[in-house]
């Protein structure tokens, strides 16, 4: 039985597929292990999104040669976004690895490592964009806490943001059934999951495209009926297609948690006709003021993007005062990536790095700022809290989420009590930090 080292690089899509992949591996009859030395077989699951997400896959893709080197018999597979975008570049430039799998035939991992057994059969990707969208029955092994989980409910994108190279690499948008969600989120509930956080590269274009066309929130309710699932979270939901009955049913369905990921990019309304993001300023103002007045409470994330080709500093100024009227709860900016075969590739007046860095922290210290008021206002009181486990190094003190809080992205709290992973407990807020919380378990929530 040969053992697999499978590491994952990019966004929680990237990790979804990362368990499907190991779900067909182990059903093929591989053993996974957590040390890549002790691993026959060595996979880099890639991403392509942006410069310095390349570059990481790349210095990862070299660190994996390495340990094969070290090792007679071992073999290296590229996975992922990187793969698909660049298939024949990185089949004639690494010739140190075997197989090159791409987004929309990764499942036939197990049948390509076979064909390695033969140089001249060594494969590569299909070029143009390609997706999987598989059902709840293909095998799937779930990595991280055992607690909560991703569910990707639709594969591509149908929008054609300037800046963005997705589409490119997956393909247009495709929903999966509902029925076939279900099943799978039931599945994930029997084998402990508490939370599921909703992944796609558009929430919001759920459904449409299924026949009979259906919706996000109609998904949600019947995600709601679920026995034992307690939190329901949606990670990245487009501007453009929030609609009243989306936010009807998060603000009525109690698992459904009042947090919203809703990257804007930007504030001024020339970057975003040049970002092909569809909406002016004043528009994104109403959609928040209808978010804010339909669910009392909500948690909205967002993202930016400076140093867009043409952002004047009066168009990253608009940005800012967008940034301090609006007061986010939670924040992220990057700093612009020029991407070939993008629409904004070749667009004139290219912002310099260093121009991009500096408003990049400018945002960041301004939204640091914001979150150090806002936790500052829950000191005092108490809060539900998702319990993941001890704080590394910390053997006194446990690490976990508020509702407000998402995996990985936002801050966490920290906990004074004994407590077990995957608990929910109430904790009184003793202390705020910039994007951490401090507190004391007072009990177990209801």
């Amino acid at each position: 039985m040969e053992k697999i080292h499978l590491l994952t690089l990019g966004c929680p899509k990237n990790l979804a597929d990362s368990e499907l992949m190991l779900g067909a591996l182990t059903s093929a009859g591989f053993e996974i292990t957590l040390d890549p030395d002790e691993a026959q077989v060595l996979v880099v699951n890639t991403c392509a999104f942006i410069e310095a997400a390349k570059k990481e896959s790349i210095d990862a893709i070299l660190e994996a040669a390495e340990v094969k080197h070290r090792g007679a018999g071992k073999r290296l597979v590229v996975a992922g976004c990187l793969s698909q975008r660049y298939a024949i570049e990185l089949a004639d430039s690494m010739p140190e690895v075997d197989v090159f799998v791409g987004t929309g035939n990764f499942l036939e991992l197990p049948e390509l490592l076979r064909r390695t057994e033969s140089p001249e059969m060594r494969p590569i990707p299909y070029a143009g964009a390609a997706h999987l969208l598989p059902s709840a029955q293909v095998a799937r092994i779930k990595t991280g806490d055992f607690f909560t989980s991703y569910l990707k409910i639709s594969e591509g994108c149908n929008h054609k943001c300037a800046f963005c190279i997705i589409p490119k690499i997956r393909g247009l948008h495709e929903s999966r059934p509902a029925a076939d969600l279900v099943t799978e989120a039931r599945m994930l509930v029997r084998g402990g999951v508490r939370e599921l956080n909703l992944i796609a590269q558009d929430l919001t274009a759920y459904g449409r495209d299924l026949q009979p066309a259906s919706s996000l929130a109609a998904l949600l309710e019947e995600l709601s009926e679920i026995e034992d699932l307690r939190w329901i979270r949606l990670l990245y939901c487009y501007p453009n297609f929030v609609t009243d009955e989306l936010l009807d049913a998060i603000a009525s369905l109690p698992k459904v948690l009042k947090y919203i990921d809703m990257p804007l990019q930007h504030a001024d309304d020339a970057m975003l006709r040049a970002m092909r993001r569809e909406r002016s300023g004043a528009a994104l103002r109403k959609l928040l003021d209808r978010i804010r007045a339909r669910i009392p409470g909500v948690v909205l994330r967002t993202s930016f993007i400076v140093g867009f080709p043409g952002e004047t500093d009066a168009a990253f100024a608009r940005l800012v005062d967008f940034v301090r009227e609006e007061t986010f709860d939670r924040v992220g900016v990057f700093t612009y990536s020029r991407e070939e075969n993008t629409a904004a590739y070749d667009l004139p007046d290219q912002v310099p790095e260093r121009v991009k860095r500096a408003r990049r922290s400018e945002l960041m210290a301004i939204q640091s700022e914001i979150s150090l008021t806002k936790n500052r206002s829950f000191v005092g009181g108490e809060v539900e809290v998702l319990v993941e486990g001890p704080m590394p190094g910390r053997g006194t003190r446990l690490r976990g989420r508020s509702r407000g809080q998402a995996p990985e992205i936002d801050g966490s709290v920290f906990l004074a009590g004994e407590a077990e992973p995957g608990e929910f407990v109430r904790a009184r807020i003793d202390k705020a930090l910039s994007y951490d919380l401090q507190a004391t378990i007072v009990g177990v929530a209801a």
